[in-house]
């Protein structure tokens, strides 16, 4: 019996990384809800074996039952008829699976039906669950956005939806529309209050995941006469009331078994979200946040399952006498592949304690005033989620995209063919890179780090560090890049042309994910020795990268964009 917790020793590294008792003693009010609940922790050890079990109970339900439907749902995929969806029989079975085992809800309060798990540890089942069907954790994990009810609904809404979630009912967020991909400004559905004090709902939505869902939160235009971001709200729309029904399932290239819907509203009643105004200001950006931080896990989930497929053929696959592993051609690939999963997975855990963080000390503020020095942590891990989500997403979803490449090119023209579950993962691989917000769109969310020096800022806090005498040789040569990254960005930003700038932006942003992840590699092979041969490799990799990079930018004058216009 395969367990997909259990044979990865790399996430109960990231679990007890030493910040996570600082997580767990905020989250758990210095274990003060024992006295409550007689399921809370007593202590950190007691939380961590809380994690532990829990983990283990997804990655057997991962490696027994969601992994082996991976390939019936792709081929069964959802169905839609008079306006409501059915999922594929296995995809039914997998959500059954996790329902009974109390896996909807994780990172919601215990007063509300949930396990009080911090972000970090539900984050790590995501990246579990992402290995077994990277389509399914879309379905599961987009009970996330229960955590937008909790930060920003009133109580009452509180205690009747979250507590449904927590139970195993599915939420959507129906934010796309055919005219408004990701430009959310755009949004026209039009939502009209009534005398009740609800909302009627109506228009159209696109691209949206799991549209079906029994619990949906919907940005809709409140305010008539507006067109910008200004006169949209957020709703939440309970199936159970009717008034939206499904007119299509998108025939998508992968991740077959997340039904993507067209939804058509119809006075559909609904209810507002926090205040008029503030749907796309405040609560679609964090919505999105917690999207992207999901969709870096999906990635790494994907990153593992290619690195795992590609490594196993590799084995067995004989050409001229010996295993292909052993020529360099395909050794080389497959250490560079382990590379960059475990950098994406390092990056992934740094931005989700950080996310844990600020978000915690939130939700203190909510029951008492923060001290002067809670609300500067509070700001300070803020400004670093920020800046690190668009890069665990950007990078995530590239690694997550070049190693399913990499993953078929290791499998030859067998990797083409249906018979290998390689050609389905590079399917569902692509998306990711996409939704949620473009690696383009990550750069535009990432540049002004650059441009402010937050992420130099990172790198040398980073670089500060005492690391062992064996590994000073690999943080000298990060060292050396943070000096090239440095001098790239001078030279843009000195430059004064927005148009450079923007050009330029993509190269600065990898080059920064780069050296972050290079230190965060480095780091771990400082608390555990079985990722320095990762932190080398992806030490080689980059270099060259920011080489190339800095290079590039040196060499480029503005001027020069006008070729690129020229092309068009």
């Amino acid at each position: 019996m395969a367990n997909f917790y259990t044979d990865n020793p790399d996430l109960k590294h990231h679990l007890t990384h030493p910040m996570m008792e600082k997580i767990v003693a905020l989250k758990e009010r210095n274990y003060t809800d024992a006295e409550k609940f007689d399921y809370a922790p007593l202590d950190y050890a007691d939380a961590q074996d809380s994690y532990d079990k829990v983990l283990e109970i997804v990655g057997e339900i991962c490696g027994d039952i969601i992994a082996p439907n991976a390939e019936a749902v792709d081929h069964e995929g959802p169905k839609v008829e008079n306006g409501r969806v059915t999922y594929a029989t296995p995809t039914q079975q997998n959500l059954d699976a996790c329902r009974k085992a109390g896996l909807m809800g994780m990172a919601m309060p215990r007063r509300l039906g949930g396990l009080n798990f911090p972000i970090t540890p539900y984050i790590m089942a995501a990246d579990i669950v992402s290995r077994a069907d990277c389509g399914f954790e879309n379905l599961w994990g987009l009970q996330d956005c229960a955590e937008t009810i909790y930060e920003f609904a009133d109580e009452d809404q509180k205690q009747r939806y979250i507590p449904r979630v927590c139970q195993g009912e599915t939420m959507s967020m129906d934010l796309t529309e055919p005219d408004a991909g990701s430009d959310l400004q755009s949004v026209m559905l039009k939502a009209t209050e009534q005398p009740d004090g609800t909302f009627r709902l109506n228009g159209v939505k696109r691209f949206i995941t799991n549209g079906d869902a029994d619990i949906h939160l919907v940005l809709a235009r409140s305010e008539s006469g507006t067109t910008d971001g200004r006169g949209l709200s957020m709703f939440i729309y309970d199936k159970r009331n009717g008034g939206v029904d499904v007119r299509r399932i998108e025939n998508k290239m992968g991740i077959k078994g997340s039904p993507t819907c067209e939804l058509t509203y119809k006075n559909a009643k609904a209810e507002l979200v926090g205040s008029r105004r503030m749907g796309l200001i405040k609560y679609v950006m964090a919505l999105m946040n917690g999207a992207r931080l999901g969709i870096a896990a999906q990635s790494v989930g994907v990153s593992e399952l290619a690195y795992r497929e590609a490594l196993s053929y590799a084995r067995d696959r004989k050409q001229f006498g010996r295993p292909i592993i052993e020529f360099p051609a395909v050794f080389e690939m497959l250490a560079t592949m382990k590379a960059k999963l475990d950098a994406s997975r390092s990056l992934l855990y740094e931005c989700a304690r950080y996310v844990d963080l600020y978000k915690i000390y939130d939700d203190i503020a909510k029951e008492r005033t923060l001290t002067p020095e809670e609300r500067k942590e509070a700001k300070h891990y803020s400004r670093l989620a920020d800046a690190l989500t668009p890069l665990a997403k950007g990078m995530g979803s590239e690694y997550c995209n070049q190693n399913a490449y990499d993953c078929i090119q290791i499998h030859g023209g067998s990797g083409f063919m249906k018979d290998y579950a390689c050609e389905r993962l590079y399917r569902d691989a692509r998306i990711t890179s996409i939704y949620e917000g473009t690696t383009q769109l990550q750069v535009v969310a990432a540049i002004r780090y650059v441009t402010t020096g937050a992420y130099l800022n990172l790198i040398r806090t980073y670089e500060a560090t005492e690391v062992r005498a064996e590994l000073q040789p690999l943080k000298e040569r990060l060292i050396a890049m943070t000096d090239k990254y440095a001098k790239a960005v001078e030279t843009v930003v000195a430059a004064d042309n927005k148009e450079y700038a923007d050009m330029m932006a993509r190269r600065l942003v990898e080059m920064a994910a780069d050296i972050i992840m290079g230190y965060l590699l480095l780091l771990d092979a400082q608390r555990n020795e079985s990722f320095t041969r990762s932190a080398e490799v992806y030490a080689n990799f980059i270099e060259a990268e920011v080489t190339k990079h800095s290079e590039f930018i040196a060499a480029f004058k503005p001027a020069e964009v006008e070729l690129y216009k020229a092309a068009e």
